[in-house]
């Protein structure tokens, strides 16, 4: 990356402060541009789901994995849990989506509560592995709560063989006008196809470890035994370690990562796979080039930025991210090493304006915590508006869950020192509700980033793009008006 006309910026920058100018090109289409990322993790695209617990689940972890992205699991679950979603992650096809599934005896109200962690709204019911109906929102609508499924589900019910070609099952669905299909294979309930998502299925290449199976990444924190449980996760088959912590260039931090790559080291001499570890939070390249020197394959950047992190206003420290990115990339690059830029981004141009200043991924929390695939539960408010509950993972509520084996005293000690915003409202788009919604509309961005640039791929994006610096008016010309002025 350069500066436009060699600018220098007299003060560190955010994602706000600076545009990106076209240049000479001979990409002629966005569906030329190759997303993959150069941090030798295996994604397809530079979107990493951040480790929230509000965010990261096992319905967002398997629906990113299967468009190319990465979900990172939080450290804040006991690890018993973390290896039980590891499992349904890996043990999901990487084609066919994972459906809600209901009984027939179920009540309505069962159903109504599932439906919100699902994009497509509709449940797949089953008899004895089998489908034999389908049950959509629509469907309970004006329904006594207590009516079974079997009073209000659909019973003419199209199926698709598992195989099938997906050119094929969209024609049949467009024909059929159904938007979606439940998949068998010998008749036992195999997944769903959407037509929507068969369509993303010609876009996104899944990120898929050697095994064929879905990726996914967990964390771990600096205290305890950081070993143990990083080995516990590897045996799992996890394909990215994070060992996270809010100041990341720290001693205890540099203890916890080399006791992590130590773990990894043992593991792939067992295993013959080498697993990156990625180590933050960072926001300077002296940090950056410590964290690389203890082993980090990639450093996490970013203090301060999220929408749920209360960090400068409370501390005063942090960095704006844009310059955080570019001073760390260029750190990590010296080692040998690669960096992901957490939070800050709102819009699909700050990930590609991260990616401009050195990033090999762009973390995301909050933004996809007002998804239907986020853990929360669906929550309407009273003017009837969808929204998750997000919270960051220095607040009340995260603190709670980090400390809860800890003693009465030393618990209430440290309720004391939370940072993050303990609850925050997180609407669902209408038009975007689900993640794959807003992914879409990011790589769109994204690809036409790489386009304006003359880039092909993301290391050519990092050499090439031309970046130029402006003032709050620049920022808001460049903003659509939804209405007249």
């Amino acid at each position: 990356m350069e500066f436009l006309n060699g600018q220098t910026p007299q003060h560190d920058l955010t994602y706000n402060d600076v545009f990106m100018v076209p240049s000479r090109s001979s990409v002629a289409s966005r569906l030329d541009v190759d997303l993959r990322t150069p941090d030798q993790v295996g994604t397809t695209i530079p979107i990493v789901v951040a480790n929230m617990t509000a965010v990261a689940g096992r319905r967002m972890a398997e629906t990113v994995a299967r468009r190319g992205g990465l979900a990172i699991l939080p450290q804040d679950v006991k690890v018993e849990a973390l290896e039980e979603t590891i499992t349904e992650v890996k043990s999901a096809h990487p084609v066919y989506e994972t459906p809600v599934t209901v009984g027939p005896e179920e009540p309505v109200a069962a159903v109504l509560a599932l439906l919100g962690k699902r994009a497509h709204r509709a449940a797949v019911v089953v008899e004895d592995g089998r489908p034999v109906g389908l049950v959509t929102e629509r469907d309970c609508l004006e329904v006594d709560r207590f009516s079974t499924v079997a009073d209000v589900m659909r019973r003419d019910l199209l199926t698709l063989p598992v195989g099938i070609d997906l050119d094929e099952a969209f024609d049949v669905l467009e024909s059929k006008h159904v938007g979606l299909a439940p998949v068998v294979d010998d008749g036992r309930l195999a997944g769903v196809l959407t037509r929507r998502g068969i369509l993303r299925s010609a876009i996104y290449t899944p990120a898929l470890d050697p095994q064929g199976r879905l990726m996914v990444g967990a964390a771990v924190g600096i205290n305890g035994d950081v070993a143990g449980r990083a080995e516990r996760l590897l045996a799992d088959g996890v394909d990215v370690i994070v060992v996270d912590t809010a100041h990341g260039h720290q001693d205890r931090m540099l203890d916890a990562l080399t006791a992590a790559v130590r773990a990894r080291d043992a593991h792939a001499e067992r295993s013959g796979r080498r697993i990156p570890v990625t180590a933050g939070n960072v926001v300077s390249a002296e940090g950056a080039r410590d964290l690389a020197a203890a082993g980090a394959d990639i450093i996490k950047v970013g203090v301060g930025p999220g929408a749920m992190c209360t960090t400068r206003m409370m501390t005063g420290v942090g960095r704006p991210q844009f310059s955080a990115v570019l001073e760390c990339a260029a750190a990590a690059k010296e080692c040998g090493a690669h960096v992901w830029a957490d939070g800050g981004v709102k819009y699909p141009r700050d990930v590609a304006l991260g990616l401009a200043a050195g990033a090999a991924s762009i973390m995301i929390g909050s933004w996809f915590a007002g998804t239907y695939e986020s853990p929360g539960d669906l929550v309407r408010d009273a003017d009837g508006r969808s929204y998750k509950e997000s919270f960051g993972m220095a607040s009340a509520r995260a603190v709670r869950a980090r400390t809860k084996e800890q003693s009465a005293f030393a618990r209430a000690r440290s309720a004391l020192f939370e940072e993050g915003i303990s609850s925050s409202r997180m609407y669902l788009d209408p038009e975007a509700s689900g993640v794959e919604d807003l992914l879409d509309r990011i790589v769109s961005g994204v690809r036409s980033s790489f386009t304006y640039a003359g880039a092909a791929t993301v290391g050519e994006f990092h050499s090439r793009a031309v970046v130029g610096l402006q003032s709050a008016a620049g920022y808001d010309e460049g903003r659509p008006r939804a209405t007249s002025w």
